[in-house]
């Protein structure tokens, strides 16, 4: 992938491409030492440096069912998260229904109980205030274990990734991400690019709330909602705001350029290493 493409897909997360020195890539891979703990740090809640660098302190876990909610794929034990993160989705899956006229969410990975880098799937949410929302309604029943493993979430986008599918976009999809991005907190929400060219052919003139949403390639079935640093937590990271504006012009034109949809082959970031992760992540780890 071109230096620019890739850049730019990076700066659509909040993240930046970090090499590692020779003298840290001998040392063990974070995501090893942080998709290993199966349980949560007893320590003060603490969101530990950025979305895409850093760790969990507290996490809590969303159930796995709740009136209005379902969580997914439980055997990855992704959902765990920043008790903020996890007040959020439970108040705001009870607007579902009347949102959308779904039953409910269903909740794909949050983060692991002690955040951190992933074994797979993710560059960020390793600080447990990232969430991934399933853009398929919640059944009206309670899902078997292996239900929550085997369904297949819907895909919303068409095959060559320029638009939407139009029989299976619906208004209550753009319903539930505007009510996401105009939530207090809320810092971005995250959708493919072909669902944000809708949702800026479909938003009249009120579109305020479009500056939050950002496109990013492999949200075809999901949406992705991070919330801001909370106030008196001095570790997290802040992300610098969005650019003004509603996203609709140049800026999303970019993403379906040619150099944007089909970038040429890139050798990957090698992994990162504990020693990269702020110090008090390996608190995180040692805690018990």
């Amino acid at each position: 992938m071109p230096a620019s493409a890739f850049a730019r897909g990076l700066a659509a997360l909040g993240l930046s491409l970090v090499v590692a020195s020779p003298a840290v890539s001998a040392e063990p891979a974070a995501r090893d030492l942080f998709g290993a703990a199966g349980r949560p740090a007893a320590l003060r809640e603490g969101a530990i440096g950025s979305y895409a660098r850093g760790c969990l302190a507290g996490g809590e876990m969303l159930p796995a069912e709740g009136p209005h909610w379902q969580a997914m794929r439980l055997s990855r034990n992704r959902n765990w998260g920043h008790p903020r993160l996890v007040s959020f989705l439970t108040a705001f899956s009870a607007r579902v229904p009347a949102l959308t006229g779904w039953p409910g969410l269903l909740v794909g990975d949050i983060a692991q109980p002690r955040g951190g880098p992933m074994r797979s799937g993710h560059a960020s949410h390793q600080i447990g205030l990232d969430a991934d929302i399933w853009l398929t309604p919640m059944p009206p029943r309670v899902l078997s274990r292996q239900e929550r493993e085997d369904m297949e979430p819907v895909n919303l986008v068409a095959a060559d990734g320029r638009d939407v599918i139009p029989e299976r976009w619906t208004p209550a999809h753009r319903a539930l991400i505007r009510a996401l991005a105009e939530q207090p907190g809320v810092e971005r929400v995250f959708v493919n690019p072909a669902i944000k060219k809708a949702l800026c052919r479909e938003a009249g003139t009120d579109r305020d709330w479009l500056g939050k949403v950002r496109p990013i390639y492999g949200h075809n079935y999901h949406t992705h909602v991070r919330l801001a640093c909370p106030a008196r937590e001095a570790g997290c990271m802040r992300q610098t705001p969005p650019p003004g504006g509603d996203g609709c012009g140049a800026e999303l034109a970019w993403w379906f350029t040619d150099e944007a949809m089909h970038p040429k082959p890139s050798k990957p970031a090698p992994p990162l290493t504990l020693a990269q992760l702020p110090p008090a992540c390996r608190i995180v780890l040692s805690a018990p």
